[in-house]
């Protein structure tokens, strides 16, 4: 079995620079963005349909093509299957279920988002059982018995998250191959209900695992070119305004961000019983949302309606500094610990030996190290980017560089926090 541990990158002494040099310099790397932003990048360059390359017509027409749609579906639904039914029957030491559940599900659909784009939604198996299901039987995909209320947003998925970063970092069984079972099993339940309800739309508003990845892919290499559909290849940022806003935008966000936040804070100090551990990463939930919401609100000449937006429509910007958080609380875990669910795989299909997991990470602690805050600095200058060029397109002309200091400040206080929580104990 997989064992389910803290995901931290290390001590301070692994980094090659003080801590202390750290912490000041991606503040001031911040500091010196802006500054450097606010004088050369007048106009809003960020679009959408932005990119570098295109990709053939031929590429786009296979990836576009129903048999590769299918094939990738009934892997997906093949993949699952198996690793519920080995979940079940392999024996307790090389269990894959819990290792697959959380290295390679979870953290594996980070690199997968944003190189290729949301793949969740190519090889979900309950969207592709919903299609295949509707195309046998002859009802509309995206008809349900009940329309979705847009006042729901993606506040399902935001729960979903919650529910997923609650097993994982909450519960006092988070190891257990039956507690992810259990979890499993009420995450089928909730999303076959949905798409029998709502449709299709149900996959993109409620499940975590979608959502997730689309979120990520927002920074895709990869993307569709919204002009006309076919793929292209883009930047980091040019993508990320099409996260949209809306009901529960920023809740997905706080979620992603405070719950990894938590994950580094447990490795200074564990709080003892699931109720405790519930409460303070709710609080740390809070905390991202309600200084977000407070700092993207500070800015004068916009009307209230203009005002209560800007959470929503600023949102997207916070995506960079939740994948350098990511990858940099992540990294060590998913190499390594993703070797250790697929050792089990393997034992668990052919019954050899258990293969050897490579773990130059942790022994060279000064790798994941300068990872760590090599993600961690450069995910916030991108957000500060973002962040400018989005102030450009929703604020005032006169407020667009003085509506930007709060939020420019927050992001100086989550990369200090950030930093701090990974190495400062």
């Amino acid at each position: 079995m997989i064992d389910v541990v803290a995901h931290g990158t290390g001590e301070a002494s692994a980094l090659p620079v003080p801590i202390t040099f750290a912490l000041i310099g991606g503040s001031w790397a911040l500091a010196g963005s802006f500054a450097v932003l606010a004088l050369a990048w007048r106009k809003p360059r960020l679009t959408a349909s932005g990119h570098f390359a295109s990709v053939s017509g031929r590429v786009t027409a296979v990836a576009d093509s129903s048999v590769t749609r299918a094939m990738l579906g009934v892997l997906g639904i093949v993949i699952s299957a198996a690793t519920l039914i080995l979940g079940v029957v392999a024996d307790d030491e090389h269990n894959p279920l819990t290792g697959t559940f959380y290295a390679l599900l979870w953290v594996g659909l980070v690199p997968l988002s944003l190189l290729f784009g949301p793949v969740w939604r190519l090889i979900s198996p309950l969207r592709a059982i919903h299609g295949f299901a509707c195309r046998t039987t002859g009802f509309d995909l995206d008809r349900g018995l009940l329309t979705y209320p847009d006042r729901f947003g993606r506040w399902p998925a935001a729960l979903g998250l919650f529910a997923f970063v609650w097993i994982e970092l909450c519960s006092s069984n988070r190891g257990s191959a039956d507690a992810v079972l259990v979890w499993l099993i009420v995450y089928v339940v909730v999303l076959g209900l949905g798409s029998i309800l709502f449709g299709r739309r149900w996959f993109s508003s409620a499940d975590p695992f979608e959502v997730f990845s689309e979120t990520i892919a927002t920074m895709s290499v990869l993307a569709r070119n919204p002009d006309d559909r076919s793929l292209m290849l883009r930047g980091p940022l040019s993508g990320l305004s099409t996260y949209g806003s809306g009901p529960g935008s920023v809740a997905v966000i706080a979620v992603l961000l405070g719950s990894t936040a938590f994950d580094s804070f447990t490795r200074i100090t564990m709080p003892h019983t699931m109720i405790e551990r519930t409460g303070v990463m709710a609080a740390f939930i809070a905390g991202v949302a309600a200084t977000f919401v407070a700092a993207s609100m500070a800015t004068g000449g916009v009307t209230s309606a203009q005002r209560r937006a800007l959470p929503g429509n600023l949102a997207h910007n916070l995506i960079p500094i939740v994948v350098g958080y990511l990858i940099a609380h992540y990294a060590t875990y998913f190499v390594e610990e993703g070797q250790e669910a697929v050792g089990a795989w393997w034992v668990s299909l052919t019954g050899g030996g258990e293969p050897g997991v490579w773990r130059t990470f942790t022994e060279h602690p000064a790798i994941p190290a300068s990872i760590a805050v090599s993600a961690v600095v450069i995910g916030h200058i991108l957000a500060v980017i973002a962040a400018h060029d989005a102030a450009l397109r929703a604020l005032p002309r006169r407020h667009q560089l003085t509506g930007q200091l709060a939020l420019m400040l927050l992001m100086v206080g989550y990369t200090f926090t950030g930093l701090y929580l990974l190495f400062g104990a």
